[in-house]
């Protein structure tokens, strides 16, 4: 099952009853079987695939793991950037100020993004570059951490842009528009794309 994520939900239920809504939730009531293989953060809209057996969650959540999976997000992050290029340098949760993740060189595991400019503009009377980025590892919060260690926050970013790039929009920038992986029983190549709302 392929949906569009809205921004403002958890993927999955929360800590506590307060934080019972999810996505896993309400498609749990429409389809009982549905099973998680990955996630969005709250903040972020785009493309989840829930699995509907165990062979198709173990089969696609393995893509991911192995990183067969072709994931592209656009982004609005704050100031002008050009060109594209990578970033290689390890995100780690701060245990010292949940549910901030930082970048952390010492780290052993790697966390990549490619970035690719797509356009300039101008957004409530601020310069902001839309951006492409493709994630080659899964770290937590890597997409927001890697751009703002690039200097150039997401807009609307209530953990990692400034208070001033957090008002240039009513939500966090950040979209997962595609996502590609292999049908869990026929082998068949998938290709997913949810228009980008900003």
């Amino acid at each position: 099952m392929v949906i569009h994520k809205p921004a403002g939900i958890l993927s999955v239920p929360g800590r506590g009853d307060a934080l019972y809504d999810s996505v896993l939730t309400r498609l749990k009531t429409l389809e009982p079987n549905t099973l998680l293989i990955h996630r969005l953060d709250r903040d972020t809209s785009g493309i989840l695939v829930f699995a509907l057996t165990r062979l198709g969650q173990n089969k696609i959540s393995r893509q991911f793991q192995e990183r067969q999976t072709e994931k592209t997000y656009q982004a609005l992050v704050a100031g002008e950037l050009y060109g594209q290029g990578e970033i290689n340098i390890p995100v780690i949760y701060d245990e010292t100020r949940p549910p901030l993740h930082i970048v952390d060189q010492s780290h052993h595991k790697a966390a990549i993004t490619h970035w690719k400019v797509l356009e300039q503009l101008e957004l409530n009377g601020h310069r902001v570059t839309r951006v492409e980025l493709t994630p080659i590892t899964g770290r937590a919060h890597q997409l927001r951490v890697h751009m703002q260690y690039l200097g150039h926050p997401i807009v609307g970013d209530t953990l990692y842009a400034s208070l001033e790039q957090q008002q240039w929009s009513d939500r966090l920038c950040l979209h997962a528009y595609q996502l590609g992986f292999y049908h869990p029983q026929t082998n068949e190549q998938l290709h997913f794309e949810c228009a980008v709302p900003f």
